[in-house]
């Protein structure tokens, strides 16, 4: 029988909240927080609040996790086809009317101006995962066209405000998704072969590719001219071309050991354009070097394979794909930010996860870091 005249002290009311939590995880996104906080210090010193408020992003979206690692996986599944129907429905309604900003139109006033996109980073692996769920055990080959088809409706809407970096995230969420369902080897191969062999006539045909007037009539001409700026940055090295030039004299400035903290000359004499944003990872690599690099990619590595590995262990078809699902945008986040700022993917507007400064991309993360947090949590909980 409880002991009513004892009630248990207040730690031992709060600590079943806790219980379950993922410590391998929090561990590495501690890690990367502090990485975080160290470079925005240095390169937003004269930004301003910058460091600040990036400091109060954190603790946002670390609230965000909090809370959405307590609910419980179940509750998350039903929440999946109303996400995704309300991220699809604001993505037509800023097709229709949404707010134009620097020639894309991305953003809609609901009150407050909101990027929809962003919803559908979270909505996109739980509209997929939730439907592979309800088919677990009878997959047929109609079940992954249906997906297909439902991952492309929310990338083709978004590619046409333009929003490549974006697009390609939400893309690699739903296709790790189907990828983890149990998709043939025998669908995948080709595909990937085709890109391969674009790839290569891409490169040997890019003088003629990348001249004036030939129409690639699939990609915006912005696009265009980023694939072309990475196959030779310098044909255009004081425009198109200037970040990412910039980008490798920082990371090659750094050398090995890095200049030091707040001694980065490309940094603070502001040749690196957006050094607080897109291209913060060249402002750590200068002031740190391939040590700091090699120990933030590790950190990067031990956070991935900690998700897989939760995702392994997940109890049920939904939790394991969206597990794996949420791990595999973390490594798209960091594998696309550090090749285009190292110069070897185009550069698109992906952030480097807790080192770049950005509210939005933040709390995108805590629900992510929330929701593995939920899964991992489900499963120690019912062990116990």
């Amino acid at each position: 029988m409880p002991d009513v005249l004892n009630p248990p002290s207040f730690v031992r009311r709060v600590l079943p909240v806790f219980q379950g939590f993922d410590g391998f995880l929090a561990f590495a996104v501690f890690l990367l927080a502090c990485a975080g906080l160290l470079t925005m210090y240095s390169s937003g010193w004269d930004h301003g609040s910058r460091f600040l408020d990036h400091g109060r992003n954190m603790l946002l979206a670390g609230f965000i996790m909090f809370v959405v690692a307590q609910v419980p996986p179940q509750r998350l599944m039903s929440a999946a086809v109303p996400l995704y129907t309300l991220g699809v429905a604001l993505l037509v309604a800023v097709a229709v009317f949404g707010i134009t900003k620097k020639g894309a139109r991305r953003w809609i006033n609901v009150g407050v101006v909101i990027q929809p996109s962003e919803i559908l980073k979270i909505a996109m692996p739980l509209m997929l995962a939730w439907w592979f769920q309800r088919r677990e055990g009878q997959l047929r080959p109609l079940d992954f066209a249906v997906a297909t088809a439902l991952l492309a409706v929310p990338v083709g809407l978004i590619m046409k405000q333009p929003d490549l970096g974006t697009s390609l995230l939400v893309l690699a969420a739903g296709l790790s998704v189907i990828f983890f369902a149990g998709l043939s080897w025998k669908l995948i191969v080709p595909p990937v072969a085709i890109g391969l062999v674009a790839i290569a006539l891409i490169v040997g045909y890019e003088s003629t590719l990348c001249a004036d007037g030939f129409d690639w009539r699939v990609l915006h001409d912005y696009q265009k001219q980023r694939v072309c700026t990475l196959l030779d940055p310098t044909t255009d090295p004081l425009g198109k071309g200037f970040h990412i030039i910039q980008g490798m004299i920082a990371i090659g400035a750094g050398g090995v050991r890095g200049r030091g903290f707040m001694q980065g000359t490309q940094t603070h004499l502001e040749f690196i354009p957006e050094r607080t944003t897109d291209f913060i990872f060249a402002a750590y690599s200068e002031e740190f070097g391939l040590v700091g690099n090699l120990l933030l990619i590790a950190a990067f590595i031990f956070l991935v394979f900690r998700g897989l590995a939760i995702a392994l262990e997940a109890p049920t078809m939904f939790s394991r794909l969206l597990a794996g699902a949420v791990t595999m945008i973390f490594f798209a986040y960091a594998f696309v930010n550090m090749g285009m700022v190292s110069g070897i993917l185009p550069v698109v507007g992906v952030p480097l996860p807790f080192i770049r400064y950005g509210g939005t991309a933040m709390v995108t993360l805590g629900l992510g870091l929330g929701i593995l947090m939920s899964i991992a949590r489900s499963k120690r909980l019912i062990q116990s």
